[in-house]
Order: C-alpha cells, then sequence, then structure tokens
C-alpha cells in the first residue's frame, strides 16, 4: 500500500535556479551540517550524489540522487533503509528572487508499519524542510 507524507510547502527567499543549484549537487549540504541536532542524526556523510543518515535506533539510511527534472524536481530513492521509499523536492518560482518547496516522500508500507513510521516520517519531512530553509543559497 502506497503511502505519501508530504511537508508543509515553504518560501524559500532565493530564485528556484540558485536553490536547485545548490541542492542537485549534495556537497552543497555541507553548510547546514551544525543546523542538525546531533541527538537525532547521529552521523551524516554525502558526496554529489548520494546522502546516508546513521539514525538512531533505525541503522543506515542511503539515498541515491536518481532524477533531476532543472530547474524544478530532484528525486532520491533508497539504497539502504530498514523501509524503502522515493524523495523528492519539488521547486515552484514565485518572485524573481523566490521560490516554494514541498518536500514528498512517498513508501510501500503495510499498515502495521504505517502505523509505527508514520509519525516519525512526518516529524522528519518537517525537520528537513526546515533545515532546507534555513540556508543562504547563494
Amino acid at each position: 500500500m502506497s503511502t505519501k507524507f508530504e511537508s508543509t510547502v515553504r518560501r524559500i527567499p532565493y530564485a528556484q535556479q540558485t536553490v536547485y543549484n545548490t541542492l542537485s549537487d549534495l556537497r552543497n549540504l555541507e553548510k547546514v551540517r551544525d543546523k542538525i541536532p546531533e541527538d537525532k542524526l547521529e552521523d551524516l556523510s554525502f558526496d554529489s550524489e548520494s546522502i546516508t543518515i546513521k539514525a538512531p535506533m533505525v541503522g543506515d539510511i542511503r539515498l541515491r540522487m536518481v532524477d533531476r527534472e532543472e530547474p524544478k524536481t530532484i528525486k532520491f530513492e533508497t539504497e539502504q533503509s530498514p523501509v524503502p521509499f522515493d524523495f523528492w523536492i519539488q521547486l515552484l518560482p514565485m518572485e524573481a528572487d523566490a521560490c516554494k518547496m514541498k518536500l514528498t516522500i512517498k513508501a510501500e508500507l503495510n499498515p502495521f508499519i504505517k502505523g509505527m513510521v508514520q509519525k516519525p516520517l512526518q516529524e522528519g519531512i518537517e525537520k528537513i524542510a526546515d533545515m532546507l530553509q534555513m540556508i543562504h543559497y547563494e
């Protein structure tokens, strides 16, 4: 059963292309490492195409960038995770110097697993959106 989790739509005070250029190379996330609470992520590592998160009680979660549609979508899928899922970032223009961002996770979850992961996934996607909203995209 396919389940979708979406972040609230966020306004980013930078041009869509600028935000896309930053997020489409994950090495740029080095700038926000200090914004992530240590107790939430014991370890975070990334290269240009993938990101690995050591999450408490879950273990390693590895996401690989699988598709980019410049300047509006960046898609990831899990390479390693207790629950396989797809994750994507959508960017829509607003004004010349601002855009809207929404994050989406889509996972195949049975009702039992869904009950266990629904709240943490929804909270997690909002925290990622918070973090991405704080970046100075220049």
